[in-house]
């Protein structure tokens, strides 16, 4: 499984790097706004300061809701650095623009998938990844990783190509579940992935063996 972590903070970004786990980064409107980057300017200059910081893919989400605009953004993002890999939400244009861009290979991601429909006409229209949402699925009283599963097992069956992102990551146990599930990648904030490190018998083991190595001193 592959980590992206989902986030603009750029700080984040280096510690995830840091840890040498790093695969990719993955933003959207909400996270950029949260660092207080506003304007089309200073968001594509943001993009290139996290391309400057990884050496994976980054997803950069259009603002545009019709088709029209997610082709102008879309283009405009992929001309950016190649690395880049244009988000655009799972609905009728969006879909479309996922076809337009598969057939001039510029690399998409398909987010804000709810069900096992929405993430095969992504692959069909040839998604180079496809984000299925777990916390917000769960937060309905749904099951997010069966649906991850769910869509594993199609792409397996039939044989597409296109990633699955297991998104909205809430915990590292989400992290566990999804990797169980078969997800290709992960993309959650630091934190969860940081969690994976939390074990109680871990922490009484290095412990125990400072103490022996202070008895040895």
């Amino acid at each position: 499984m592959k980590f992206f972590v989902d986030t603009a903070d750029l700080d984040q970004i280096r510690e995830a790097q840091a840890l040498g786990v790093l695969d990719g980064v993955t933003t959207n409107p909400s996270l950029m706004a949260r660092e207080g980057i506003c304007g089309t300017e200073n968001i594509r200059n943001h993009y290139l300061a996290i391309c400057a910081l990884v050496d994976g893919p980054v997803s950069a989400e259009v603002l545009g809701t019709d088709y029209d605009s997610m082709i102008r953004e879309g283009e405009e993002l992929a001309a950016l650095h190649p690395r880049i890999v244009v988000k655009v939400p799972c609905t009728r244009d969006g879909i479309r623009a996922v076809r337009y861009f598969s057939d001039r290979e510029i690399k998409t991601n398909c987010t804000l998938i709810f069900g096992l429909g929405q993430a095969l006409l992504a692959a069909k229209a040839g998604a180079t990844y496809a984000s299925p949402f777990v916390g917000r699925l769960d937060d309905i009283a749904s099951d997010g990783v069966e649906l991850v599963r769910r869509v594993v097992e199609v792409y397996d069956y039939y044989g597409y190509s296109t990633q699955v992102i297991a998104s909205s990551i809430r915990s590292a146990q989400h992290i566990v579940q999804c990797l169980e599930a078969g997800a290709d990648v992960a993309t959650c904030p630091l934190k969860a992935i940081e969690g994976l490190l939390d074990h109680p018998l871990t922490d009484k083991g290095v412990a125990l063996f400072a103490e022996a190595a202070a008895r040895m001193r």
